[in-house]
């Protein structure tokens, strides 16, 4: 039993009346602790025929004073069912569910097969969700046991009614997850402080493996590299913020970590926009020092570089400081953490909204907007995602997204440095035959890629360099069934899709495979064809009506709303945009979606993908892809076509479609798509030929380039 008492949530929302219970988990130690917790009241237990329950748990249920009712799922039991679970509600007793073991993987949600809990729903009988953290099962490494020792009991809203149905039990049970999580002592650190543990506790083990020039660089010299790096910053600049113009390597990583050490703010520039945003996002953030190395420079002659006074040259820098650099990797070794913090000015601990570093949107649909996330922000996704894959020291991730890209920060920077993983890094993810030669050389297992960078997979590798890959995970845009099912015949292995963005710093949901079956206990999955997964631990999430805000269940498409640790606090600067899609520390994403009975969510397109036409939402992803089917697209390497909108006087708008096709016959592709099903409204009304489909360097659609060119007079063909 835990030596801690436990932290009770929500104890208010216990109805005096009597109710139903349904925790998404619950071993022996979890029951002694909730018994005493609604101490004073009737309880009776509620047990699934035939299902696996802990020697443990099943001794103390057998108790003489213990009372239980048993039940079987299938609609044949459902009257018997209610009436002796409604024989009890009567009496105001407490009706506490007790789960069988499942199969399910790290950080899952629930416990309960959905089957089993929609059957319970389904009684009609008043329901209190709750939500049982065990903080040890998915805490960072660098978590000390006593930190974690705490299991925290989160109750939910009682659902009475109409209200007790399975959507709302999930959203009320995520919210209860989401308030469980919050309360996690570790998400008020310092990143500074944090990287330090991190660093120290990995430092003779895990290591980065520069791919550009094969080195390899144990943690305990990047940690000595950084700190002694950190005093140039503090003397070159006292602006809070330092910019950071580096692509993935062993360079961006100590300058990303001596600007924290520094006590400042990193901002990694997105060098691959126009002059015009980059200037912008420097002009915001207020910087007046740029790091970067002479190499880049000279290999990025378009960038608006400043006066080389502005600008600190790592490579320069550097080698004067050999001796202080050797003294420090002794000294780093010789002290904790702690006295580490203690020397270099960094505090423990930081306020829920002191911002950690600013990120810029990739200004797909605008201006980039300044993302500053807070130190809690990045902590709380490091571990959401870690909880959720559950890597080990031998596992190795593929570090070649930019570091402007809030993927590419957070899990191919943060990530590896907090939770000790190898890191093998690559400048650019375009380069796909180098990608996966160090793939196959380095034995890599996790591959995080956009869809538009998996293309190049496809095109270039070979299926033996791919070997080594335990999971190649896509976000940042629509994964096409077609690009997903190409890479598993071709490789052997599934894509899982996830789901983020750059506001939640950024992953939000991801599948991941199944847990291997194994007797026969039932399986929770982790993976579903179609959706972006299941939510990270600590998440919630509601559905509201696009264009009123009015709630709608969580199974019905409409505008997704998230909240959790890793959601931001509002835009740089900006507080009217920010007003706009926070409320109350709920986030409003811009796309749509649903989810389903078992959690995973599925994403019907972006706002901003949408044409409105004679009254009708279109949904441009979709109509996508069935061009890409009709005109046999599926095994292009490259986005050859894409759909978006154009005002229209008849219909309000109309569909254009941007092609690289040559000799495109739109009457042609018309009679497929109508023939295929689609709606005539849904059918593009014109053409517009194109050299190149605009991209950004994230590998998202560049929504501001297409719509320019739909909207150019005269370039369109009907």
């Amino acid at each position: 039993m835990s030596a801690h008492k436990p932290i009770v949530l929500g104890q208010e929302n216990l109805p005096a009346s009597g109710a139903v219970i349904i925790p998404n988990r619950l071993t022996f130690q979890d029951i002694l602790h909730l018994e005493k917790i609604i101490t004073g009241r009737s309880l009776v237990y509620l047990l699934e025929q035939n299902a696996v329950i802990d020697p443990l748990l099943q001794a103390h249920l057998e108790k003489d004073s213990t009372e239980a009712l048993l039940f079987s799922v299938g609609e044949q039991h459902l009257d018997a069912f209610k009436k002796a679970l409604h024989g009890h509600i009567t009496q105001e007793a407490l009706i506490i569910f007790v789960p069988g073991d499942s199969l399910t993987r790290p950080g899952e949600l629930t416990r309960v097969p959905s089957a089993t809990t929609e059957f319970i729903i389904s009684a009609g009988a008043p329901l209190v969700p709750l939500f049982i953290d065990h903080p040890q099962d998915t805490s960072l490494q660098i978590e000390p046991r006593r930190e974690t020792d705490n299991l925290v009991f989160s109750f939910g809203k009682v659902l009475e009614r109409e209200a007790s149905n399975l959507a709302n039990y999930q959203e009320n049970l995520l919210v209860a997850s989401n308030l469980a999580f919050e309360s996690r002592p570790a998400f008020d650190k310092h990143l500074g402080y944090a990287l330090l543990q991190g660093l120290k506790k990995h430092a003779s083990v895990s290591k980065l493996i520069d791919g550009l020039d094969g080195s390899e660089t144990r943690f305990h010299k990047i940690l000595a590299v950084a700190i002694v790096f950190s005093k140039l910053i503090r003397q070159e600049t006292s602006a809070t913020r330092v910019g950071i113009v580096l692509p993935p390597g062993r360079a961006g990583m100590i300058a990303n970590l001596a600007v924290i050490f520094a006590g400042k703010i990193p901002v990694n520039i997105n060098f691959t926009a126009g002059p015009g945003a980059i200037n912008s996002s420097i002009e915001q953030a207020g910087v007046d020092r740029l790091i970067t190395v002479d190499r880049f420079i000279r290999k990025n002659q378009k960038f608006p570089w400043p006066p080389n006074k502005q600008l600190i040259f790592l490579e320069r820098v550097l080698p004067p400081l050999k001796s202080k650099i050797a003294l420090w990797m002794i000294l780093a070794k010789l002290f904790s953490a702690n006295t580490l913090a203690r020397l270099l000015g960094i505090p423990k601990k930081a306020d829920p909204t002191d911002e950690a570093i600013l990120l810029f949107t990739s200004g797909s649909a605008g201006e980039p907007k300044g993302v500053p996330l807070t130190h809690r922000n990045i902590l709380g996704n490091v571990n959401q995602f870690g909880a959720r894959i559950d890597l080990h020291h031998y596992d190795k991730l593929l570090g070649c997204l930019p570091l402007f890209h809030s993927f590419g920060c957070t899990v191919t920077l943060w990530f590896p440095l907090i939770e000790g993983v190898d890191l093998v890094t690559y400048p650019s993810p375009l380069e796909v035959v180098k990608l996966a030669e160090l793939i196959e050389k380095y034995e890599v297992t996790v591959l995080l890629a956009t869809p538009t960078f998996l293309r190049g997979y496809l095109r270039r590798a070979e299926k033996k360099q791919l070997t080594s890959l335990d999971y190649t995970i896509t976000g940042a845009e629509k994964l096409p069934p077609s690009l997903s099912d190409a890479y598993r015949e071709k490789f052997g292995k599934p894509v899982l899709e996830g789901y983020g963005l750059t506001e939640t710093s950024p992953v939000t949901n991801v599948n991941l495979p199944d847990p291997n079956p194994t007797g026969s206990l039932p399986l929770i999955p982790s993976t579903r064809t179609g959706s972006v997964g299941q939510l990270l631990p600590g998440m919630a999430i509601r559905i509201t009506d696009p264009d009123t805000d009015e709630p709608l269940s969580l199974h019905k498409a409409g505008m997704i709303w998230l909240k959790g640790p890793n959601v931001f606090t509002g835009y740089l600067n900006n507080p009217d945009a920010s007003a706009k899609i926070l409320q109350k520390g709920w986030f409003k994403t811009g796309d749509l979606g649903r989810m389903d009975a078992d959690g995973f969510l599925y994403i019907e397109g972006r706002l901003k993908r949408f044409s409105k036409i004679g009254g009708e939402m279109v949904p441009h992803e979709t109509v996508e892809e069935a061009i890409v089917k009709q005109l046999g697209l599926e095994s292009e390497a490259e986005r050859k076509i894409v759909v978006t909108g154009c005002p229209d006087e008849a219909k309000g708008e109309a569909l254009v479609l941007l092609s690289t096709l040559p000799d495109l016959d739109l009457t042609d592709l018309r009679y497929r798509l109508l023939e295929a099903g689609i709606p005539s409204l849904w059918v593009p009304k014109s053409v517009i030929d194109v050299d190149e489909i605009p991209v950004l360097a994230s590998g998202k659609l560049d929504l501001q380039a297409c719509d320019k060119v739909a909207k150019q007079p005269g370039s369109a063909q009907a």
